[in-house]
């Protein structure tokens, strides 16, 4: 199966995973602290890629180049754009978009240069693999309903289909409601998905996201994001992570 890599945005994204890891030691490269050990048996190198495009394919070179990895998850929190995409869901991407990727007239609005293509996709067994891993843990539920009703959640649903990264945080409903009307089949918005999609099909190396729904990228994006990310979304990426890693077993 070769080493895995598992890449967040933040610490706080991060930190339940890491927990899962009994025999961490680290490796300093770029700047970046990459984690190497196990996860359920499985050999796995942990990173931030840190916030925005360019520090996150910047980190997934690095995993190909250095670490040589055979597979890359990335996990964390996203703003939802469609309706039913809503605080506490997790939202499993089948493909990512680079929405402020605009060379027009030269090209058409998204599609990304000499590339022919706007949107990449994930890969399609790795991508089932974690949309069963995240359903089976929001139907047992991880969280006591308690913690979920401090953030409005009461029943998370799984969700499939488009994510769209840029390099700026959707917070006001204006921003909101044009990606959504500009970008209908949107499930959510985030900065770094769709970068590390573009490195991972330039070295040919399967890759699969999650992300957890914080806010509805609207004027009310930032209240309580570090709680929510903490109490919550971690917490969800550790478990289906750790569901994920024993299917395979």
């Amino acid at each position: 199966m070769g080493r895995i890599a598992i890449v967040s945005a933040m610490h706080e994204e991060l930190a339940a995973v890491l927990a899962l890891m009994p025999d961490e030691h680290k490796q300093m490269v770029a700047g970046r602290s990459f984690a190497l050990g196990h996860l359920n048996g499985h050999e796995v190198v942990v990173v931030l890629s840190r916030i925005g495009k360019v520090a996150a394919a910047t980190t997934a070179t690095v995993l190909m180049e250095r670490f040589g990895v055979a597979q890359v998850l990335f996990t964390g929190v996203a703003g939802g754009l469609a309706s039913d995409a809503r605080v506490g869901d997790v939202v499993v991407a089948t493909e990512f978009l680079q929405h402020d990727m605009d060379a027009s007239p030269l090209f058409p609005a998204y599609e990304v240069p000499l590339y022919g293509r706007a949107r990449f996709g994930t890969d399609p067994a790795l991508t089932a693999a974690l949309a069963l891993a995240a359903q089976s843990v929001l139907q047992q539920g991880v969280l006591d309903a308690a913690r979920l009703q401090d953030f409005g959640i009461t029943r998370p649903q799984m969700h499939q289909g488009l994510i769209v990264s840029g390099d700026r945080f959707v917070s006001n409903r204006r921003e909101s409601q044009q990606l959504q009307q500009s970008l209908p089949d949107a499930l959510a918005v985030e900065m770094e998905g769709a970068a590390v999609a573009q490195v991972c099909h330039d070295y040919g190396v399967p890759f699969a996201a999650m992300r957890t729904v914080s806010d509805r990228a609207d004027d009310d994006a930032h209240a309580d994001f570090l709680k929510f990310v903490t109490h919550v979304a971690s917490r969800y990426s550790a478990a289906i992570l750790a569901r994920f890693f024993a299917a395979r077993a």
